[in-house]
């Protein structure tokens, strides 16, 4: 007659290992993302955000606390104001 808590051991083993894949997971992830939760379901805003933090500190997952913009941030102005039908008006 089979003993019926011959089935826990196995079960102990496959329970153990799930949860240490997803703790490794989870650990790669935020290793990945520097210490942070990954960032899910990104619209527009989330990814220009994104990408104004790596032009600002080198990373997409840090932010600058830094009030005043690096001087590589004044090539993006233009030229001067726009005017109506995308004309530049001015000099």
């Amino acid at each position: 007659m089979p003993v019926p808590f011959e089935a826990l051991i196995p079960l102990g083993i496959i329970i153990g290992m799930i949860g240490v894949t997803g703790t490794l997971l989870n650990y790669t992830k935020r290793i990945r993302h520097e210490g942070k939760p990954p960032r899910i379901s990104l619209d527009t805003w989330d990814k220009q955000m994104m990408e104004r933090d790596r032009r600002l500190t080198g990373s997409a997952h840090r932010q600058s606390s830094n009030p005043l913009a690096p001087k590589e941030f004044s090539t993006n102005i233009t030229a001067g104001p726009v005017g109506i039908g995308g004309e530049v008006s001015g000099s």
